[in-house]
């Protein structure tokens, strides 16, 4: 049932080639996210630990990092960002720090074992994207190609 008050665009045709792309492409971020998946167990982290640190260490502009701002950075509501860094702290891999100018809130901070073990895995992240880059490039540049051709 549509809305009558936004009348709908047209849909663009859509291509076998294209429906080929999208395939692809989420192909490609499912192996990514399995090797993610496997490297991370084996660093002894969950994949949302791992993806935690990741956030923490990545954040824009280097900054500090709040428990909202990493809930938002992994999509994820505040209070289980909470129980995510309680899980952090009690491991050993993320320390609180009360901001300053806002008492109210709470900074995170990596310790020195948890940036050895993210240096570790970004090592072998980097190096699995390097590899199918090229893959992800020629799934990307497709639609280039197919306007061109138009």
């Amino acid at each position: 049932m549509s809305d009558m008050s936004h009348p709908q665009k047209p849909r663009p045709a859509i291509s076998q080639a294209d429906y080929q792309r999208l395939s692809e492409f989420r192909y490609l971020i499912r192996r990514f996210l399995e090797f993610s998946q496997l490297q991370a167990e084996d660093a002894g982290l969950t994949p949302r630990q791992h993806q935690a640190l990741l956030a923490v260490k990545g954040f824009p502009g280097g900054g500090p990092v709040a428990i909202g701002d990493l809930a938002e950075r992994l999509r994820i509501r505040h209070h289980s960002a909470v129980e995510l860094v309680n899980r952090l702290c009690e491991a050993g891999l993320v320390v609180r720090d009360q901001d300053k100018d806002d008492q109210r809130k709470v900074l995170l901070q990596l310790t020195e074992r948890a940036d050895a073990c993210l240096a570790d895995l970004s090592a072998a992240h980097l190096d699995e994207l390097s590899r199918i880059e090229p893959m992800l490039r020629s799934v990307l540049a497709r639609k280039d190609r197919d306007t061109l051709q138009k």
